[in-house]
């Protein structure tokens, strides 16, 4: 149960630094202009948005147990 809770914690860590990140990348990219960056900063707040998910998913099925 303890181990749980930790890895619960952690996990909850990890989507808040994710959800940081999406917000600055989000800023970044209405900053930048041009095809190059646009693919980049597309192609990584995809990356973020799928550990996002994965993390919501894995925090989910433990709060469940």
């Amino acid at each position: 149960m303890a181990t749980d809770k930790s890895e619960l914690a952690a996990i909850e860590r990890e989507i808040a630094d994710i959800r940081a990140n999406l917000i600055e990348l989000t800023e970044q990219a209405a900053a930048y202009s041009g095809a190059g960056d646009d693919d980049l900063a597309a192609r990584r707040i995809a990356q973020q948005q799928a550990e996002l998910d994965r993390l919501s998913a894995k925090r989910d099925a433990l709060e469940k147990g």
